[in-house]
């Protein structure tokens, strides 16, 4: 994980993994540590952490969550962190590869 990421970067992508795992209106265990590992390897400060582990119980707002707000030079890293998500819990639902690919099609 590029240690580029500034702290709005970070938690920016927080956001939209956490909004992935909202994706079937619940968050299974695979995915609760799937994001402990991505805060671990972001180095999120104990407030950063305590406002994600607040999106594992309440998903963020979706105006929170707006693909043209990812910078460029980061869009793939989110894609792939997006992608590990819907992957984390070992099922890959219709609606989780029609999310995925919708965010891939609003990032080129």
């Amino acid at each position: 994980m590029p240690t580029s990421l500034n702290s709005d970067d970070r938690m920016r992508l927080m956001k939209f993994v956490c909004s992935f795992a909202w994706a079937d209106l619940e968050i299974k265990e695979p995915e609760r540590a799937y994001v402990k590992r991505l805060m671990r390897r972001l180095s999120l400060t104990p407030d950063e952490r305590k406002e994600v582990e607040g999106w594992l119980e309440v998903p963020p707002r979706a105006e929170e969550v707006d693909p043209s707000d990812i910078p460029k030079a980061h869009r793939k890293l989110f894609v792939d962190a997006v992608r590990g998500m819907i992957m984390a819990d070992g099922q890959v639902k219709e609606d989780e590869r029609e999310n995925l690919g919708l965010l891939e099609q609003l990032l080129r």
